[in-house]
């Protein structure tokens, strides 16, 4: 099933996980592997003694259980405005509710003889309806999944909604306990003293057994989510609480009356145990979410701090090339007779500068938007003479030989050859600088080769400062430099053209 994107974080919507199916498949083999042992295996024999302090107890740990379950649910309905979450919240605070009565008419509980309200028949009868009840709310909730918010019998609050809910169920559970109490002289005898029950039980009992059978039904013919696997688990304890309470032995406190009373709690915390830890889970999947936005919008600041700061540092350098011409066509116009094709020969070199700086630009649009631009077969040796040539006011300026060993059995390459020439001119540029700063002889030194496997490698040395061991394993990293004016650009744009072209740069 394909959750809807705006429902992937609510409870109620959200599919069951294999390993939850898992688990609940292991859960109904173990309860029934229980009932068989209490029916019909080793323990249908065993007598336990009446413990009155267990009622209490185990009353009031489905009473804060199914109280819970409600009020997370009921949460889950302020969000989804479902009338499916709001019946099955409202059946949870109505199994909550039901406690009250049945703890207080429950006999020998406060009294050595009766209950503090009510007859001998009433704790049973209010029990019955309990397990009759929760059922059709359940059943409410399957045929109402699905159902349009927008064509609810009442449009109010939230707030008021489940006001009215919380009230309409009060008022269900005032009304019946008050007729079980009150007229309890007019209820069949399912019971014949405190503790046996009547051969009437089953006769009450397997009727409220099927509503839990139908519920697991309809539950089982519409399920989708999470939580309708759960309650068809919790409406199967319901159905397995009637014949054990009965059979083998009908009394309460035996064997098979102590598991119920069991049964009953894990039915009661197993939804909301299952809520809980799904709470927990969308709680860590969220942050997780939230982290990965603020993550996300970090690396949108820097990624833009990196175009910017790689748009100047590329189209710096054939600016710099185009001035430095502009400025010898200047002077060759300058002089008492004009030298025509120096100048125009500087302007040419202006021409082609403002391609290139055209060109680099495209090549940073490509590097950053992941596009395939057009490769071609090119000649390594070629190009490496033509960025030498593109750099020489730099190597002459600083005063620096060019040792040039290319091999002359290099193949031709496929590549975009702006790029690679945009990156060797930075290569070539980071050389000069750190030459540039410190003195004695200057050398750089550009080599091709080709390997014995076919690979080809240019590598680009120089006599100058070099890298410090504490930069070497940040030198790649975006906006990372180590000159006073560098845009810490040049060698990450690098790595990513030569990545670009399945190569490694190191």
């Amino acid at each position: 099933m394909t959750v809807p994107e705006d429902d992937f974080f609510v409870l109620s919507s959200l599919p069951p996980s294999r390993a939850q199916k898992q688990l609940a498949l292991v859960f109904v083999l173990g309860l029934l592997a229980v009932y068989v042992l209490i029916t019909v295996g080793p323990f249908s024999g065993i007598h336990l003694s009446r413990v009155d302090a267990f009622v209490p107890a185990y009353a009031t740990a489905m009473f804060v259980n199914d109280s819970i379950t409600a009020i997370l649910l009921y949460t889950q309905f302020s969000i989804l405005r479902s009338r499916a979450t709001l019946l099955i919240a409202s059946g949870y605070l109505f199994t909550a509710l039901m406690l009250i009565p049945f703890v207080l008419a429950f006999p020998g509980l406060f009294t050595p003889k009766g209950g503090l309200v009510g007859g001998m028949q009433s704790t049973s009868w209010i029990y019955f309806f309990q397990h009759a009840g929760f059922p059709l709310f359940v059943i409410g909730y399957a045929l109402s999944k699905g159902s349009n918010p927008s064509k609810r019998f009442w449009q109010g609050t939230a707030r008021a909604e489940i006001s009215l809910s919380v009230a309409l169920t009060a008022a269900v559970v005032l009304l019946a306990s008050y007729f079980f109490i009150a007229g309890e002289a007019l209820l069949p005898p399912v019971t014949l003293d405190s503790t046996r029950l009547s051969p009437v039980w089953p006769y009450v009992g397997a009727p409220v057994a099927l509503l839990s059978i139908a519920a697991m039904v309809v539950l089982w013919i519409r399920r989708h989510s999470m939580l309708d696997l759960w309650l068809m688990v919790v409406m199967l304890l319901f159905t397995i609480e009637m014949p054990l309470s009965y059979y083998p032995d009908p009394a309460r406190f035996s064997l098979g009356w102590y598991t119920v009373r069991i049964f009953g709690v894990l039915s009661s915390g197993l939804v909301l145990m299952v809520l809980l830890h799904e709470i927990t889970t969308l709680y860590t999947r969220l942050l997780g979410a939230v982290r990965g936005q603020r993550h996300e919008r970090e690396a949108r600041l820097v990624t833009g701090d990196a175009v910017a700061a790689t748009v100047a540092h590329e189209v710096k350098q054939p600016l710099s090339g185009m001035i430095t011409s502009a400025d010898a066509g200047l002077r060759f116009l300058g002089r008492s007779m004009p030298d025509l094709e120096e100048a125009k020969e500087a302007f040419k070199q202006i021409i082609a500068g403002g391609h290139r700086a055209a060109a680099v630009v495209d090549g940073i649009r490509t590097i950053f938007k992941k596009e395939d631009r057009k490769r071609a077969p090119l000649d390594l040796n070629s190009l490496i003479g033509e960025t030498l040539t593109l750099v020489r006011e730099g190597l002459a300026k600083h005063r620096i030989m060019v040792e040039a060993e290319l091999d002359e059995r290099l193949p031709r390459v496929t590549g975009d050859r702006i790029q690679l020439q945009q990156l060797l001119v930075n290569l070539i540029t980071n050389a000069i600088d750190s030459m540039a700063a410190v003195g004695g002889a200057r050398v750089l030194s550009v080599k091709s080769k080709l390997h014995d496997d076919g690979h080809v490698t240019v590598s680009v040395a120089d006599t100058g400062a070099g890298i410090g061991p504490q930069d070497v394993n940040r030198i790649f990293n975006p906006l990372f430099t180590t000159k006073p004016d560098g845009m810490g650009m040049g060698l990450s744009i690098c790595r990513s053209i030569v990545e670009a072209h399945d190569g490694r740069l190191w």
